[in-house]
């Protein structure tokens, strides 16, 4: 960002007492600054450009005009990314610093405007590498790039833990998730080494949505430097919605809003309640199997099982699923029976299986089982409302709140 000290220009004519002599000391237009710039590199000093060196991106960048004879007019300085440093120019028109910092490994062209003591234009243009940064802040992006459903969040995985608010600020403001059509959404801190990014409401219907993050080169904090991302690009397919009635042991799933099919099914039985709340689905297996101590049931009691598992789709990482469960056929559409799973046919869970996509929605309403969690479990982002989501990212006024990672330890504990 360039800055500019306005000052009206040093005219060597005598304008007021010798009207008749304007071409005197003047380009021939009259007015000095229509003059072509001079060369001014004798005019003015960079510090810290001596021997060829690289320069250090913790050190401010400092331009001096030498002698008394001119004045710095603008300087504006850039890096091959097109990123603007901002600066202040003293009041004498002497000296001028930049504000923000440096980045990295980055190579900077400055233009600096001069304007010599008679109100001549002066211009040098200079060019510089900045020393590359010993720690990077490397970013992750997720899911890989592919089409997805329409509650599908984007993660932002971080090689370092960023704690600071600032800090936090300058990586929020850096990564980037553009979508077409285009839709409010906001990136929301997990924790310390993971940020989400969702819509105020689900993805639209076939949208195009580009993430990538601009951090390359940016300091972040003390000795910590952005460093390079592989961007994503996500597609959405139809919005695709399974909303399971556990009281009424019955699904139903739409496309684009038009109910496309209505399924009995069983949910999780007293002690076993299946989570309430909107999921997001984690991944489709069409083979699975489920084994009751995963879960914590002893082997030999009553609740123990160990079954093979067909055509499971996965909304939780603790082994929740939507999937074939013939041997409670008879329950199904009467009666909830299972240990946390919703339950259906084997040609109603192979359609099911057939229909949906990773990152399409799985509702669960009038179950006695807890709401399910946002972060720990899955995808149970859609369960936090967009202004306690806002709360969450560190451009808001309200503070960042903390929140669990992904709880690796329960990614393989199915339950039936």
């Amino acid at each position: 960002m360039s800055h500019v000290l306005r000052r009206g220009p040093v005219l060597g004519c005598a304008l007021l007492l010798a009207p008749l002599a304007l071409t005197t000391g003047c380009a021939a237009d009259g007015h000095p600054l229509s003059a072509k710039p001079y060369d001014a590199a004798r005019q003015i000093s960079v510090a810290g450009l001596d021997g060829g060196r690289k320069v250090d991106p913790n050190k401010p960048l400092e331009i001096t005009a030498k002698g008394d004879d001119g004045r710095i007019t603008d300087v504006t300085a850039t890096d091959a990314a097109g990123r603007h440093i901002r600066g202040e120019l003293s009041g004498d028109g002497r000296r001028w610093r930049s504000t923000s910092p440096l980045a990295a490994g980055a190579h900077y062209t400055v233009r600096v405007s001069t304007e010599d003591e008679d109100g001549a234009p002066g211009r040098r243009v200079i060019g510089f590498d900045t020393a590359p940064a010993d720690k990077l802040l490397r970013v992750s992006f997720g899911p890989d790039s592919g089409t997805y459903g329409v509650g599908q969040p984007v993660t932002a995985e971080l090689s370092h833990p960023v704690r600071d608010r600032q800090a936090r600020a300058v990586v929020e403001r850096a990564l980037k998730v553009d979508s077409r059509p285009r839709v409010t959404g906001s990136w929301h801190w997990v924790n310390d080494k993971t940020l989400h990014y969702r819509p105020r409401d689900y993805w639209p219907a076939h949208a195009t949505i580009d993430v990538r993050s601009a951090l390359e080169g940016i300091k972040v904090e003390n000795d910590l430097y952005g460093g390079p991302a592989k961007p994503v690009v996500l597609r959405t397919g139809d919005r695709v919605e399974a909303i399971t009635d556990a009281s009424a042991h019955r699904m139903t799933v739409k496309r684009n809003g038009e109910v496309i099919n209505t399924i009995p099914v069983t949910t999780g039985k007293p002690g076993f309640a299946t989570r309430n709340g909107v999921k997001t689905i984690l991944a489709k297996e069409s083979f699975v199997r489920m084994r009751g101590t995963s879960i914590g049931i002893a082997p030999g009691s009553s609740e123990s099982y160990d079954l093979p598992v067909h055509w499971a789709t996965r909304v939780t990482w603790s082994g929740e699923y939507v999937h074939a469960a013939p041997w409670s056929v008879g329950s199904q559409g009467s009666a909830n029976v299972s240990h946390g799973c919703t339950g259906m046919s084997t040609s109603n869970a192979r359609w099911f299986f057939d229909t949906v996509r990773v990152g399409d929605i799985v509702t669960v309403v009038n179950s006695a089982g807890e709401t399910m969690t946002p972060f720990d479990n899955g995808f149970g982002d859609w369960n936090v409302p967009w202004e306690k989501w806002r709360e969450g990212s560190a451009l808001t006024t309200e503070g960042v709140r903390e929140g669990g990672g992904p709880a690796d330890a329960a990614r393989l504990r199915p339950a039936l």
